[in-house]
Parts: C-alpha cells; structure tokens; sequence
C-alpha cells in the first residue's frame, strides 16, 4: 500500500514539472518574441523569421542593394530593372521595430500556423525621376506598336468565316508603372505583364458567344436569295451583294447598311423606270416622234422596296418578285405603252385612240391656248379615272361636261358642247385652259372603251423647213 501511494506521488510530481516546464518555455519563448519577429514574417518581401530587429534591418539593406525587378514580357522575353539604376535605398528613418507592438507575444504558438506579411509604405526609397528614365527605356515599350485586334469576320466563297482576333502587343503604361511602382515596394522579385493584364486585349475573341452569334447572323443574311424580275429581265441580290452592305459595329452587332440599299434600289429605278423618258413613238402620220416627260410609266416605290429588301435579307429569303412599285404601265417591253391609247398630235389638233391595235374612233380636237399661258402639257401620261357628269371649275369660268377623262392634274380630255368647230388654228386664238375639248361623239366613244391607266401621248410635229 504505501508503495502504490508513493508511486502515486512521485507522477504527480513529473506531472507538475513538466506543466511547470511548459509553462517556463512558454514564458521564455514569450519573452523571446518581444523583440523577435514571429516565424512566417516578412516586410516588404524580406522574409525576416524569428529575426531582431537589428539583423531584420541588416537583411532589408542586403536586400536593397542586391534588389532587381525581372519583367516577364508576352514574348518571353525578360528585362531587369535593378535597385542601382533606381537609386533604390533603404528609409532609416522608419522604425521596423513598431512591428513589434502589432505582435502578441503571449499568441506566438498560434502565429506557428501563421503568416505576417507586412509592406510598409515608403520603407523602400527610389528616385523617381531615375525610375521614369528606366521604364522609358524598356524595349517593351520602344518597339513597334500592334494594336490588339478583335475577332473579325470574312466572305468567301459565299458564306463568311471567322478571322481569330490577334493579341497585338501595345502595352498600357499607365497599369505598368503602377505595377512596377507596387512590386518595388513591395520587395517583389518579378513582374509577369501578361498575368497582371499589363498589355490591351482585344475585346472580342473567338470564343465569345457574341462573336458566333455575329457569325450565324451574317451568314443568315448572306443565305438570302432575292431575283427581281422585270419581264424577261432579271436583277439578282445574292451573298456576292449582300456582303458588301453588312456592317459589323465595334460591338460585333450585325446591320444592313441601309444607305447601301437605298443606293441599289435608286440604281434599280434608274434602270427599270420609265416615267418621264424619251420615247420614240411611231406617230399615226407615220412619223417617228421623239416624246419626252409626262407621268406615264414604271415606278418603284423606292422607300417601300428598301423596307421589302432588307426585310428579305434578315428573314433570309429565298424569292422571285417584282419591286414595289409606286406606279405600272401596261407593259415592260421596249415600248411600255402597248397597243392601247390615246394619241393627241397638238400641232394638227387632232386625236387617235387605238384599242387593242386597232384605231376604233379619230377625230379633230381643241388643245389649250399657248398665247395665254394655257398651253396642253406634252409628254406620256395616263387616264387617271373617269368620270360622267362632271362639272368642271377654274378661275373665272365652270363647265358641265358629260364625259371627263383627267390625265394632268385638272387637265384632261372632255366633250365641249359648247363649240361648234373643232381642229385647224382654233386653238391658237381660242384655246382651252388646258384640257383637250372633243367632239361629243368622239368623247362617248372614248369613254365607253377606255380604262383607267391607258396611255395618252400628246406631242407637237417639228414642221418641215
């Protein structure tokens, strides 16, 4: 029994000497890190574990005069900017030894699972003037300049195809004297520009979803296939046109140049219309008349065929159809009159109207008086409607005629009950304001068989020298 509990005692002891030891190693390790750095310490990159102050100092002025910044360029390339060319110094005026009042020294077991980095402002010195002469003479920033390119699309072969963006390698200086700044304070030992996005980017690549977005809708438009049809004539808008009016802005956003196809739609018209042109006209005496102007004719409505158009193309289309058109004659041949019209020869002040080839009523007219002003228009215009029973007004007169037929405005072919002779010079001294007055038989004839839109070619004979 008294052995047992001498065995008891003696553990009890070990035990209290050796928390009692723990506790002195403690306390002395405590002491120890009043004016040690804690393990895992660094100032401005100088790892300075369970150093004094003193030698703490003595490896920061090492570290000073060994110091260079490597550059690690996009090309691989390595340039050093070193603490020499700089002026770098250490700031003796800087107590590192503060450091010690931000350590618990009492949490030092803690601080063994620790890091303490520490990057205290201004503790590194360089002259500036000497740093902005150096990064000035960096090869990276006195080589030729290429600019960052984006992703960028090409038709070929009828469709397009992405062009990969290219990197460039146009440095922002601004980021890298503000890096090159940091990492010398910070005691840091390399600069990667690529990893800190030293270097301009492009903004789009060819692996954006934007970029392959653009590609389907260029392609979706260069698939539309539009063939417009003038008789036996034909105008097609492919992928071969359709490329040359696709924009792609610096937001990859698709857009049909609409000034582009209201270019084409105005070539279209130029080359199909025929309202107003010179027409060589086999005149009822056998003469060929040169006539020109009038309102007769094919007419694209340009501003609804420029909406048709690019709707086509962004529904990609595929489609044979005639233009929009504002206005059609009776034909699309070389003569677009046709055979159906009315021919009114002002110089022998007379009228044809042919029906289908064939003549089915002539006869002597009055045309306006050109002493007064009121000259008949010339040129190919067309029956705009017809009317019976009209009554005709005008400044200082009104006239109830039975059959009115306008083709300019207030100006057209009616019946005159009032005048007893038709033809010869009548209208040179007593000429209508304009309209062509008609025998009343001629007049029903005319209005019985015509229909609106019919042809009606007034012109003047040269008289023969």
């Amino acid at each position: 029994m008294r052995n047992r509990i001498s065995g008891k005692i003696k553990a009890i002891e070990g035990a209290v000497i050796v928390f009692f030891s723990i506790i002195l190693l403690y306390l002395l390790l405590s002491l120890y890190f009043i004016n040690h750095f804690f393990l895992g310490t660094t100032i401005n990159g100088v790892n300075v574990s369970l150093k004094s102050r003193r030698a703490a100092e003595g490896m920061l002025m090492d570290h000073v005069q060994e110091y260079s910044l490597t550059l690690i360029e996009r090309n691989g390339k390595k340039e050093l900017i070193t603490g020499r060319q700089i002026g770098l110094r250490l700031n003796e005026s800087i107590n590192i030894g503060e450091i010690f009042r931000l350590q618990n020294q009492l949490l030092w077991p803690v601080m063994l699972f620790k890091r303490s980095d520490y990057n205290i402002r201004d503790l590194i010195l360089y002259d500036e003037a000497l740093l902005r002469e150096r990064i000035d003479q960096l090869d990276c920033l006195n080589k030729a300049v290429i600019e960052p390119r984006d992703v960028s699309f090409v038709y070929k072969n009828g469709v397009y195809i992405m062009q990969k963006e290219a990197a460039g390698n146009k440095l922002n200086k601004e980021r890298l004297n503000e890096l090159i700044y940091k990492s010398i304070q910070a005691g840091n030992a390399e600069l990667d520009l690529e990893k800190e996005d030293c270097y301009y980017k492009p903004r789009f690549t060819h692996k954006d979803k934007k970029a392959q977005d653009s590609l389907n809708t260029l392609n979706k438009y260069v698939s539309a296939w539009i063939k417009y049809k003038f008789e036996n004539r034909y105008e097609l808008v492919d992928g071969n046109v359709i490329s040359r009016w696709l924009i792609v802005d610096d937001k990859l956003d698709v857009s049909i140049n609409r000034k582009a196809v209201r270019d084409y739609i105005k070539w279209l018209a130029n080359k199909y219309d025929t309202v107003g042109i010179s027409r060589s006209f086999k005149s009822s005496t056998g003469r060929t008349i040169e006539v020109t102007g009038g309102l007769y004719g094919w007419k694209i409505d340009q501003e609804a065929e420029i909406k048709a158009l690019i709707k086509n193309i962004e529904q990609a289309v595929k489609i044979i159809k005639e233009p929009v058109y504002e206005q059609k004659a009776v034909s699309r041949g070389e003569d677009d009159i046709g055979n159906s019209y009315i021919e009114i020869n002002i110089t022998r002040q007379y009228l044809w109207f042919y029906k289908d080839g064939r003549c089915i009523v002539q006869g002597a007219v009055v045309t306006g008086n050109p002493n007064r002003g009121n000259a008949t228009v010339t040129g190919t215009y067309f029956v705009v409607y017809k009317e019976k029973d009209a009554v005709l007004t005008g400044p200082g007169y009104e006239a109830k005629v039975s059959y009115w037929m306008p083709f300019f405005g207030n100006m057209g072919l009616h019946d005159a009950r009032w005048r007893s002779a038709f033809g010869g010079e009548i209208y040179k001294r007593n000429g209508t304001h304009g309209c062509v007055n008609a025998p009343v038989g001629l007049a029903k004839k005319i209005f019985e068989n015509i229909k609106e839109g019919i042809p009606v070619i007034i012109y003047e004979e040269k008289t023969e020298q």
